[in-house]
């Protein structure tokens, strides 16, 4: 026993404790409910976008939605969302070391995956309705455009040990600000401005060619601009997702930029209910296709359940019934068989048994 007051430390004092020696997203110690606030909403949208990019794959799977090139582009992109959204559910406020630059250079990679799948299904709709152009062969370009180059631009910040504690998560810190435009914001509000543009001239020319006519009739071609048409109505809200989620986002960094410290708790709580919605905003426009949309009730989930579970489908050998050569009694059989012989397809009728 010493000498002092005894001093007893209460369950509630020691959870304090351990917020405090976590949260560092605002300064004063009776604010530690604002982190637990952020930490519970951060959680909440990204399972919520988790779920989202979860049934996105589950009706990619039952109705095989993988064949053709902009469904596989599509695919691609819940899976990268699928991976953002993990990212935002892994724990606290890390601090500063290896796993909290692994959550930053994960964020950043699967941002820019995100954002590269959706520039590629918008590339992919121009050549296909503008320039007529088919891009099948396209596809490795595409894989290593939305999967290489988000890894060479993640990797920038790690090398130069720019990624550390970045408000409600990991990424590039407020002593890099440059950085945080350079490598995301700047390249993000650029390709979706290019994104929208495209879009715009998109649906001119679908407009056009679908108004006009001009040289013989050929009804497979108007059909291609109609399914085409019908197919760039639902993608065309890609972008537009993605301004959305991002929006918000921007504005608190550009205010952690001029006044890294003191954080305001309404934008920071913005920006971290939206930033994670990729998956859960994919989602909704995927469920925004017609041909989805109508194949989302009960009936259809049953028999594509039954399609993947209890395919009865069988191949059988085909059994050809009995063949039997007669030699022709009748004379007046000859004219209709030279040889004198006829096949009789069947096991029980020859030719004796017909009767003139």
């Amino acid at each position: 026993m010493g000498n002092g007051p005894l001093q007893i430390t209460s369950p509630a004092a020691n959870i304090t404790g351990v917020l405090n020696s976590r949260c560092t997203l605002f300064s004063s110690d009776s604010e530690d409910y604002k982190c637990v606030t952020i930490i519970a909403v951060k959680r909440a949208s990204a399972a919520f976008s988790l779920l989202g990019c979860s049934f996105m794959l589950l009706v990619i799977w039952l109705f095989r939605k993988y064949n053709s090139l902009a469904q596989k582009m599509i695919l691609s992109l819940t899976v990268a969302a699928l991976f953002d959204s993990i990212a935002y559910l892994m724990g606290e406020v890390i601090p500063d070391g290896v796993l909290c630059n692994f959550q930053a250079w994960w964020l950043t990679y699967f941002d820019w995956c995100s954002l590269a799948w959706v520039c590629c299904i918008t590339v992919n709709l121009y050549f296909n309705l503008v320039k007529e152009i088919r891009t099948d062969h396209f596809a490795v370009a595409y894989y290593v455009a939305a999967w290489g180059v988000p890894f060479i631009l993640s990797c920038l910040p790690l090398f130069g040990d720019y990624y550390g504690p970045a408000g409600a998560w990991c990424w590039i810190t407020d002593d890099h600000v440059a950085w945080r435009f350079g490598i995301w914001y700047i390249p993000l509000f650029v390709l979706i401005f290019l994104m929208m543009s495209s879009y715009i001239h998109i649906f001119y020319v679908a407009k056009q060619r679908v108004l006009t006519w001009s040289g013989p009739y050929d009804p497979e071609r108007e059909r291609s601009k109609i399914l085409l048409t019908l197919e760039i109505k639902p993608l065309k809200w890609y972008p537009s997702v993605y301004l959305a989620v991002s929006l918000f986002p921007l504005i608190n960094r550009l205010h952690n930029a001029f006044d890294p410290s003191h954080p305001v708790f309404v934008l920071t709580l913005l920006h971290v209910i939206t930033a994670p919605l990729h998956g859960l905003a994919n989602a909704i426009v995927f469920g925004l296709d017609r041909e989805t949309w109508g194949q989302l009730n009960f009936t259809s989930l049953q028999l594509a359940f039954q399609s993947r579970f209890s395919d009865t489908t069988l191949i059988k050998e085909y059994q050809p019934g009995p063949v039997r050569y007669m030699a022709h009694l009748e004379s007046d059989s000859s004219d209709s068989c030279d040889d004198g012989t006829g096949a009789i397809y069947s096991s029980t009728v020859t030719s004796r048994d017909r009767r003139p």
